[in-house]
């Protein structure tokens, strides 16, 4: 990737003999952050914590990131990136209040519009410009992107071999998960900082990136292949880009009619609709953007309540909300915009993990909980909860597969983080807990194109991808890795497979 634009760490070190002068010039008892952060951190991180080559430095985008690993980071620096540490430079007293100062929000008012947005695009491969053959051989509906968040890392996995075909650097904190493009060859991914970097996988390279906001929550691309569209907490706008270069094509502020702005929760694709489907997490509504000439033209629901996550029907027809005050969930009819059922879910569910099969011959989904040990299963027919499956701790990930009679569960939240449920989706009971790394967290499975093989994350900086055989159940390998967190399949994405998130 673009090494000039990348972050490969949380500071990189400046003149060290300056850094040393003004880290022995502060006092004992007092400590001057602005001048600390301005002489350590600026050339990376921008003189108003905005992130440059390195990232944000700003409350919101640091949030998965606790002081103590900061201070750590800064102490120690990153083994392999370009973060010196600073713990012969700075005493302890002057990293703990660099921490500090990181994690206060700035008095200045930040700003990040056309202007910004426009000037941070990079294209280092134009359209066409690369051979339309890969560069090595595998079946290209059955590949995996591993995402590696313990050293900001992708890697591209053979889905049959299950060997590793390239390892690449990434931006700093991915998040929501990578878009391909409908025929598999492009990639594009979003990062908690605003950056969206399209990535050919046929040929192995990054072609062009851009930065959409200050903090983003996740990106969507078009069913066409022609759009992206990135949802930001701040500043609070959707931004909309031409899929093939990423040019600027719209940015809409989110606001109602009163003029109260919000945050964007999540921009999602409906492909059967031909649109984007944005959830707010300040204001009650929930947008359905479709473009026309190359501009997102708006249409409103109103809710009774905040809704926090969403889930779609397999045809799009319905959309699950998860009220933010995480006892329950509403159906909205996408046609008319009206609420027409609500759920009883009170254990704040992760309705964009959730997964549909056919049970009996009825259309059943399943959402695991992030406050309480339970999966809820609910008919989509009368939207009646129809069975709740105790399980050891609160959950983050369920996942399946149309060929598999099995529905993988992770309990990601609490002492038992390290075990996995193991869910039979006809008699919708748990038929076997695995505990594969005692001690480990143990997280989010994604299953082959064909159903045949599944993958397990040992969430772990010494972590490792196990290879599952999706009918015995059995371990047939480890693939090392540096806290691997998700797993996309190709097929899977493109295709909408019932058992994988979209």
């Amino acid at each position: 990737m673009n090494l000039k634009k990348m972050h490969i760490g949380l500071h990189q070190s400046l003149i060290l003999a300056a850094a040393l002068v003004a880290g022995m010039a502060q006092a004992e008892d007092t400590v001057d952050t602005d001048s600390l952060y301005l002489q350590h951190c600026a050339a990376c991180h921008g003189t108003d914590r905005l992130g440059g080559m390195g990232p944000a430095l700003l409350p919101d985008n640091l949030s998965r990131l606790k002081k103590s690993e900061a201070e750590r980071v800064i102490r120690e620096g990153r083994p392999a990136t370009q973060m010196a540490g600073y713990q012969t430079l700075l005493n302890d007293q002057q990293i703990t209040a660099l921490t500090e100062f990181m994690y206060q929000a700035p008095t200045h008012p930040l700003k990040w519009g056309k202007t910004e947005i426009q000037t941070s695009r990079d294209v280092t491969h134009s359209a066409g410009s690369l051979p339309d053959q890969p560069v090595f051989e595998a079946d290209l509906m059955n590949l995996f992107l591993v995402v590696e968040i313990g050293d900001h890392h992708v890697t591209l996995l053979d889905g049959d071999k299950m060997e590793p075909i390239h390892r690449f650097p990434s931006r700093f904190a991915l998040h929501g998960g990578p878009k391909y493009s409908p025929d598999g060859r492009y990639v594009y991914f979003g990062s908690r900082d605003g950056w969206i970097t399209k990535y050919d996988i046929y040929n192995l390279k990054v072609v062009a990136e851009v930065r959409a906001g200050i903090n983003m929550r996740n990106i969507a691309v078009s069913a066409d292949g022609h759009y992206v569209m990135a949802a930001n907490y701040l500043p609070h706008t959707l931004v909309l880009f031409d899929a093939a270069n990423l040019e600027l094509l719209d940015l809409v502020p989110v606001e109602n009619g009163a003029g109260d702005s919000s945050r964007v929760s999540a921009v999602y694709t409906a492909p059967p609709r031909g649109s984007f489907i944005a959830a707010l997490k300040d204001i009650p509504e929930t947008w359905e953007i479709t473009i026309e000439d190359n501009s997102a033209v708006i249409r409103r629901m109103t809710t009774d309540t905040l809704l926090d996550d969403f889930f779609f029907d397999p045809g799009y027809q319905h959309l699950i909300g998860a009220a933010r005050d995480g006892k329950h969930g509403v159906v909205i009819d996408l046609d008319t915009g009206k609420t027409t059922a609500e759920l009883p879910l009170p254990g704040m569910p992760h309705l964009g993990s959730g997964i549909t099969w056919q049970q009996e011959g009825r259309r059943v989904m399943a959402t695991p909980h992030f406050r309480t040990g339970a999966i809820s299963i609910i008919d989509m027919d009368t939207w009646k909860v129809i069975k709740t499956l105790d399980t050891e701790g609160p959950g983050f990930f369920m996942r399946s597969h149309e060929n598999s009679r099995y529905a993988w569960a992770d309990v990601f939240f609490g002492p038992n983080a390290d075990k996995v449920h193991i869910i039979d989706k006809q008699t919708l009971e748990i038929v076997k807990t695995l505990q594969p790394e005692p001690g480990k967290v143990a997280a989010h499975v994604e299953f082959d194109r064909h159903g045949e093989k599944l993958l397990l994350s040992i969430w772990d900086d010494d972590g490792a991808i196990i290879v599952y055989d999706a009918d015995t159940l059995e371990e047939e390998k480890r693939i090392p890795m540096k806290k691997p967190s998700g797993k996309y399949n190709v097929w899977n994405k493109i295709n909408y497979e019932e058992g994988t998130s979209h």
